[in-house]
Protein backbone atom coordinates (compact mmCIF):
# COMPACT_ATOMS: atom_id res chain seq x y z
CA UNK A 1 0.00 0.00 0.00
CA UNK A 2 0.97 3.13 -1.25
CA UNK A 3 1.95 6.20 1.76
CA UNK A 4 -0.91 8.20 -0.35
CA UNK A 5 -3.17 5.53 0.17
CA UNK A 6 -2.98 5.19 3.59
CA UNK A 7 -3.34 8.75 3.66
CA UNK A 8 -6.27 8.19 1.72
CA UNK A 9 -7.67 5.69 3.78
CA UNK A 10 -7.22 7.85 7.05
CA UNK A 11 -9.48 10.46 5.48
CA UNK A 12 -11.83 8.02 4.58
CA UNK A 13 -11.86 6.52 8.01
CA UNK A 14 -11.94 10.31 9.95
CA UNK A 15 -15.30 10.95 7.82
CA UNK A 16 -16.98 7.95 8.06
CA UNK A 17 -16.97 8.22 11.87
CA UNK A 18 -17.82 11.99 11.59
CA UNK A 19 -20.49 12.37 14.53
CA UNK A 20 -23.98 13.44 13.06
CA UNK A 21 -26.00 15.49 15.98
CA UNK A 22 -23.20 15.50 18.68
CA UNK A 23 -20.09 17.39 19.74
CA UNK A 24 -16.72 15.19 19.93
CA UNK A 25 -13.74 17.70 19.97
CA UNK A 26 -11.84 14.53 19.78
CA UNK A 27 -13.16 14.45 15.83
CA UNK A 28 -12.71 17.66 15.24
CA UNK A 29 -9.63 17.94 16.72
CA UNK A 30 -8.89 14.66 14.19
CA UNK A 31 -10.16 16.89 11.44
CA UNK A 32 -8.15 19.64 12.09
CA UNK A 33 -5.19 17.39 12.32
CA UNK A 34 -5.61 15.65 8.93
CA UNK A 35 -6.72 18.60 7.23
CA UNK A 36 -3.03 20.99 8.36
CA UNK A 37 -1.18 17.49 7.12
CA UNK A 38 -2.96 17.82 3.63
CA UNK A 39 -1.78 21.45 4.35
CA UNK A 40 1.75 20.03 4.36
CA UNK A 41 0.92 18.16 1.40
CA UNK A 42 0.14 20.92 -0.85
CA UNK A 43 2.99 22.87 0.55
CA UNK A 44 5.55 20.20 -0.67
CA UNK A 45 3.67 19.95 -4.16
CA UNK A 46 4.19 24.10 -4.12
CA UNK A 47 7.70 23.73 -3.35
CA UNK A 48 8.16 20.63 -5.80
CA UNK A 49 7.43 23.27 -8.66
CA UNK A 50 8.09 23.32 -11.52
CA UNK A 51 10.48 20.27 -12.06
CA UNK A 52 10.00 17.68 -8.94
CA UNK A 53 6.36 17.33 -8.95
CA UNK A 54 5.20 14.13 -7.28
CA UNK A 55 1.99 13.07 -9.13
CA UNK A 56 0.67 10.75 -7.00
CA UNK A 57 0.91 13.26 -4.31
CA UNK A 58 -1.08 15.72 -6.37
CA UNK A 59 -3.74 13.35 -7.46
CA UNK A 60 -4.34 11.62 -3.08
CA UNK A 61 -4.12 16.10 -2.50
CA UNK A 62 -7.29 16.19 -4.85
CA UNK A 63 -9.09 12.96 -4.09
CA UNK A 64 -9.49 14.10 -0.46
CA UNK A 65 -9.77 17.68 -0.49
CA UNK A 66 -13.04 18.44 -1.34
CA UNK A 67 -15.03 15.53 0.89
CA UNK A 68 -12.90 17.12 3.89
CA UNK A 69 -13.18 20.40 3.86
CA UNK A 70 -16.83 19.92 2.68
CA UNK A 71 -17.75 17.47 5.77
CA UNK A 72 -15.45 19.23 8.55
CA UNK A 73 -17.53 22.64 7.50
CA UNK A 74 -20.93 20.94 7.50
CA UNK A 75 -20.29 19.48 11.16
CA UNK A 76 -18.97 22.79 12.16
CA UNK A 77 -22.12 24.25 10.67
CA UNK A 78 -24.53 21.86 11.57
CA UNK A 79 -22.99 20.98 14.93
CA UNK A 80 -21.04 22.84 16.42
CA UNK A 81 -21.98 26.40 15.42
CA UNK A 82 -25.37 26.13 16.48
CA UNK A 83 -24.12 25.08 20.45
CA UNK A 84 -21.99 27.70 20.57
CA UNK A 85 -24.81 30.06 20.05
CA UNK A 86 -27.02 28.61 21.68
CA UNK A 87 -24.81 28.21 24.46
CA UNK A 88 -24.23 32.13 23.91
CA UNK A 89 -27.19 33.68 23.54
CA UNK A 90 -27.75 37.09 21.89
CA UNK A 91 -24.28 37.47 22.29
CA UNK A 92 -23.90 39.94 19.20
CA UNK A 93 -19.85 39.18 18.85
CA UNK A 94 -20.17 35.93 18.41
CA UNK A 95 -22.72 35.66 15.93
CA UNK A 96 -21.01 37.66 14.10
CA UNK A 97 -18.21 35.09 14.55
CA UNK A 98 -19.83 32.53 13.27
CA UNK A 99 -21.09 34.21 9.82
CA UNK A 100 -18.07 35.21 9.04
CA UNK A 101 -16.93 31.73 9.65
CA UNK A 102 -19.65 30.08 7.58
CA UNK A 103 -18.50 33.04 4.69
CA UNK A 104 -15.16 32.07 4.67
CA UNK A 105 -16.04 28.04 4.48
CA UNK A 106 -17.89 29.06 1.71
CA UNK A 107 -14.93 30.45 0.06
CA UNK A 108 -12.32 28.20 1.08
CA UNK A 109 -15.17 25.26 -0.49
CA UNK A 110 -15.02 27.32 -3.85
CA UNK A 111 -11.27 27.99 -3.94
CA UNK A 112 -10.91 24.02 -3.14
CA UNK A 113 -12.77 23.33 -6.39
CA UNK A 114 -10.76 25.80 -8.28
CA UNK A 115 -7.60 23.58 -6.76
CA UNK A 116 -8.87 20.26 -7.17
CA UNK A 117 -8.73 20.85 -11.19
CA UNK A 118 -5.34 22.05 -10.91
CA UNK A 119 -4.25 19.48 -8.55
CA UNK A 120 -5.55 16.77 -11.08
CA UNK A 121 -3.83 18.65 -13.94
CA UNK A 122 -0.33 18.97 -12.33
CA UNK A 123 -1.54 14.77 -11.09
CA UNK A 124 -1.97 13.63 -14.67
CA UNK A 125 1.31 15.55 -16.26
CA UNK A 126 -1.39 18.46 -17.78
CA UNK A 127 1.34 20.76 -19.75
CA UNK A 128 -0.86 23.43 -20.45
CA UNK A 129 -0.19 23.67 -16.20
CA UNK A 130 0.94 27.86 -14.93
CA UNK A 131 3.58 26.26 -12.42
CA UNK A 132 3.57 30.20 -10.83
CA UNK A 133 0.08 30.33 -10.78
CA UNK A 134 -0.32 26.83 -9.44
CA UNK A 135 2.05 26.95 -6.42
CA UNK A 136 0.48 31.22 -6.20
CA UNK A 137 -2.82 29.16 -5.60
CA UNK A 138 -1.77 26.12 -3.43
CA UNK A 139 -0.07 28.88 -0.96
CA UNK A 140 -2.77 30.73 -0.59
CA UNK A 141 -5.03 27.68 0.11
CA UNK A 142 -3.62 26.22 3.12
CA UNK A 143 -2.13 29.52 4.28
CA UNK A 144 -5.74 30.11 4.57
CA UNK A 145 -6.88 26.93 6.08
CA UNK A 146 -3.95 26.81 8.30
CA UNK A 147 -5.05 30.40 9.58
CA UNK A 148 -8.83 29.75 9.78
CA UNK A 149 -8.02 26.17 12.02
CA UNK A 150 -5.40 28.66 14.28
CA UNK A 151 -8.21 31.29 14.43
CA UNK A 152 -11.16 28.13 15.82
CA UNK A 153 -8.38 26.69 17.79
CA UNK A 154 -8.29 29.95 19.62
CA UNK A 155 -11.68 31.36 20.26
CA UNK A 156 -14.05 28.94 19.58
CA UNK A 157 -12.72 25.36 21.21
CA UNK A 158 -12.01 26.87 24.43
CA UNK A 159 -15.92 27.97 24.56
CA UNK A 160 -16.38 23.62 23.93
CA UNK A 161 -14.28 22.63 26.77
CA UNK A 162 -16.21 25.00 28.82
CA UNK A 163 -20.41 24.21 27.52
Amino acid sequence: MTLAQKEQDRVDHLLSTMPRNTISLDWLAGAHREQLLLCDALEEIADSLPANINRQKCIYAAKVLGPLIHNLHRYEEQVIFPHLAAQAGRAGALEATLNRLKFEHCEDECFAEELIDTLLKLGSGAEDVNAEAAGYMLRGFFETIRRHIAFEREHLLGRLWHS
